[in-house]
Formats: C-alpha cells, structure tokens, sequence
C-alpha cells in the first residue's frame, strides 16, 4: 500500500469499491502495526500563551463510526450523536434534547429554521430549529456520511455513492439529483456540498470541483484539481473529498493523491493557480491567507492569490490533524488525541493547545464569536474561548 494512502485512512477516510468498504484494503491498515508511521511527540510550546480557554464543555454521547460537526446559528448550536440523540445547545446549557429514533451518520446542517442529520440508511430527517419537532423525512440512494448543507435554497445532502440531491427546504420534497460515473475505487466523502451564489458546489472522485445549477442541478461548470495518475487503481485515486472554501469570488478545493487548486467564479471557473499538496482534510481561507492540512497532518499557511508558501509546521505529522479553522490571529486544528492545537495565523508557530477528553477529533473546528467549538468522536463538544 502507499506511504501517502495509509495516514488519511488511519484518520478516517475509508476507500470504498463501488457502495461496499474495501475489507482487504482496511485489514492492512493497522495505526499499531510497526509498519505504521509514527505519530509525532506532542509539540512544545515555547511562545507565550495566547489566553485560550474553555469556556464550556458538554457531553453529548459518542459518534462511534461517523463524523460529526455541530452547526452553529447565531447563539445556537446544534449536535447529535451516532445513537440518534440530538441536542439544541445555548450558552453552554441544553435548550432541547430529542431522540429522532434512528442511529444517525451524519450532522448537523442547519439554519434559523431547521435543523437536519443523515442516516446510514440513506435518511434525511429534518426538525424544526426552535422546538426539535419533526418537520419531514426524506430518502437518498444510499448511506450518509457528509452533514447536510440548509439554506434559503434547500437542504443539499451527498451521499455515499457520490450523488447530490436537493431537496425543498418546506416539504421535504426532491427538487433533483446530480450523479457522474464512479471510478472502482473513491475515497469515502465526509465534504458537505456548499451552497454559494447561484450554485451548490460539490467535489467528486477523479479530482473534480463541480458547480451545480440551483435551478435544476446541471452542471455549469467543472475544475480539475487533479488529474488520475499511475498504473494501479490505488494510485489513480485522485478525490476531492473535503469540501471547496469559498470567499467573495474565489473557490478553493484540494485533492487526495492531487493538488490544492483556486479558481475565479466570477469567470466561469478560471483555474487561478494550482500546487502539489495531497489532502483529504481540507483546507481554509482569510481575507489575505490560504491554510490547508496534508495527508500526513502538515499544516501550510500559503498566499490565496498566488499559493506561494508563506510557512510550513511539520510538527504535528501523522497526529490525524483536522482541517484548519481561522480565527483573528490563531488557526485552531484538532488531532486524534483529542488536542486542539492553537498556531500563531502569520508564522505557523505553535501558540496553546487545549486537551478535551482524549478521544479523537476528526471534524475541522467550527467558529462561533470568539470562540473555536470542537465535538470528539467521545462525545465532548467545546468550546474553546480566544481572549
């Protein structure tokens, strides 16, 4: 197997044949095995502290196999967990809590209005955001394992085939479905589609970004991020697996086995600029920076309209570092002891780490205020205050 194929699957990212998980695959993966890379030591810290705390912390229930997200609207935040429990949270304290009375896969999407989580058995299910009261159900074609995107536009679920639905955000009702042919292998996806402008974008096996009609879910237009290379099947995976970061006319997205592209939507999808950087975490975007997180938990600080490299930290290799959140001057990544690491925006140094229960952290942070909020795959959501 491929020195860089095995840290994203230790991390999570499982390779899928079809709609099955590759077991041959998985069996050789074993993050115990002495052929296994080593994980980093745990970085010192020699700036001074930036006045990162915890400000509340929470214990929601374990997310077993999926990934999690919570989804914050304005001082709410909604969470839920594998066994099907899903929580409204405010300022720390539990507003509602309702069991939804299947096991989930994915979540949460949501806006003032709603709130949505995915089933592994293809499961839309769809409560009202203030109260948790069921508004409606809806069925995909097969697991899912990315959290619903909810707008104004409707509710966007991938599945894990690879097929992107919309559905009508008051009923419920599919408004279309976009597919393309699936190579024999894929890395499972757990990128959310992304509601921009006119269109939904979504990545897609064989190194490809795609715009998507709202109106119909056409395609309107395509990015190659990266292009399938090698003789074998394993080497030809190329996937887009994180979601694209977008701000005001530029659209970012990076590709396992492929590189981090950019390009202009006010031009029809230009290719800006493009480099080799694997990656199935992902990656985020400032009014002046690009960060990205490799396979092998590298984190770069790079210039968004160029991509020349601003600084590089390697410390943090093989620790299944999460996708960057940036917040003011700090970037904020979580690893698979359940740290979350604190870097300085401008240099890449280390700046704090907060510890939350020792289990791993596998979704990208999400920002709140001033605040960084994380959810382990232990069921610890936090939120981490900057002062």
């Amino acid at each position: 197997m491929s020195r860089r194929l095995l840290p994203v699957l230790v991390a999570g990212a499982l390779l899928t044949s079809g709609c099955s998980t590759m077991s041959s695959v998985l069996d050789t993966v074993n993050p115990f095995a002495s052929s296994a890379p080593k994980m980093s030591p745990l970085p010192a810290l020699t700036t001074s502290a930036a006045g990162v705390r915890s400000a509340w912390s929470l214990d929601v229930g374990k997310a077993g196999g999926a990934v999690f997200s919570p989804a914050v609207v304005g001082n709410a935040v909604f969470v839920a967990n594998q066994k099907g429990v899903l929580y409204r949270i405010e300022e720390g304290r539990i507003a509602w809590k309702i069991e939804v009375g299947q096991s989930l896969s994915a979540g949460v999407g949501a806006d003032a209005s709603m709130v949505v989580v995915g089933t592994a058995k293809g499961g839309v299910l769809a409560f009202a955001a203030d109260t948790g009261k069921p508004l409606w159900q809806a069925q995909v074609s097969s697991e899912i394992l990315a959290a619903p995107a909810v707008s104004s536009e409707g509710v966007a679920v991938r599945s894990g085939d690879n097929r992107v639905f919309l559905f009508d955000a008051d009923n419920g009702t599919r408004r279309w479905m976009y597919e393309r042919p699936m190579p024999s292998l894929a890395v499972r996806s757990t990128g959310s589609p992304v509601f921009a402008d006119r269109y939904l974008f979504a990545g897609f096996p064989g190194g490809k970004l795609i715009a998507l009609s709202l109106q119909n879910g056409a395609p309107v237009w395509e990015g190659a991020v990266a292009q399938p290379k090698g003789t074998t099947e394993l080497d030809r995976v190329a996937d887009v697996v994180a979601p694209p970061a977008i701000d005001g006319t530029q659209i970012c997205a990076v590709a396992f086995q492929g590189k981090l592209a950019c390009f202009d939507m006010g031009q029809g999808g230009t290719l800006v600029w493009s480099r080799d950087i694997s990656s199935a975490r992902g990656l985020a975007l400032d009014g002046r920076y690009l960060f990205v997180t490799d396979d092998e938990g590298v984190v770069y600080g790079l210039d968004r309209l160029s991509g020349s490299s601003l600084w590089k930290q390697d410390k943090l290799r093989y620790r299944g570092v999460t996708a960057p959140a940036v917040r003011g001057s700090l970037l904020a990544v979580g690893d698979r002891e359940g740290y979350v690491h604190f870097l300085s925006r401008e240099e890449g140094a280390f700046v704090d780490r907060v510890k939350t229960d020792s289990t791993p952290v596998l979704a990208k942070p999400t920002l709140v205020g001033d605040r960084v909020l994380t959810q382990s795959t232990g069921g610890d959501v936090r939120a981490i205050e900057i002062q």
